[in-house]
């Protein structure tokens, strides 16, 4: 069972610590959109990731369900240096989520790959997806659910990031490298 969503201290208090009056219903929808997908990506985190995942790993490992990239590969689909996107793999390697295997074709190149762990992982974070989504459903309703997908998916080609993520090819947050949190 995913963990309840907790507040988070950036979504209660303003600089000065007084906490606002503000009906969620009164946030335009790209504010809502924001506040959300930083309250939900914790969330996901913990109900289906082991410790020591960070949010910048889902970004190397979309590009690992149906493809085993080099480094290189990976750095330049992450628009990363060859070192940042090496790091990623590495903390992912030492939680045992990915491995790098010879390449059957040039035997001087590694490929990255997800092992069981990782794969079960993928699984798992698709389950706690489905169970957010269900959780919401409940509250609103699947036809509110279905246009919530439809008006998320519109926001998403408005801003030029509908084909990114159709393509699984979403940049990390910053392309100069790793923004680390730990």
């Amino acid at each position: 069972m995913p963990p309840t969503l907790r507040p988070q201290p950036w979504l209660c208090k303003w600089q000065d610590g007084a906490v606002p009056s503000l009906h969620l219903d009164d946030l335009d929808l790209p504010v809502l959109v924001l506040l959300g997908a930083r309250a939900t990506d914790p969330w996901l985190l913990a109900a289906s990731a082991p410790p020591g995942v960070r949010s910048l790993h889902g970004y190397v490992v979309q590009h690992l369900v149906e493809d085993r990239p080099t480094v290189t590969d990976l750095a330049g689909r992450l628009g990363v240096t060859q070192q940042a996107a090496s790091k990623w793999v590495a903390e992912l390697e030492e939680l045992g989520l990915v491995e790098r295997r010879p390449d059957p074709a040039d035997g001087r190149s590694r490929r990255v790959a997800l092992t069981d762990a990782g794969r079960a992982m993928v699984r798992s974070a698709r389950a706690a997806r489905r169970s957010l989504e269900e959780q919401v459903a409940d509250r609103v309703g699947d036809a509110d659910v279905a246009v919530a997908r439809r008006v998320l998916a519109a926001l998403l080609d408005v801003v030029g990031a509908g084909e990114a993520v159709a393509r699984r090819s979403v940049l990390p947050p910053s392309s100069e490298g790793d923004q680390s949190t730990s």
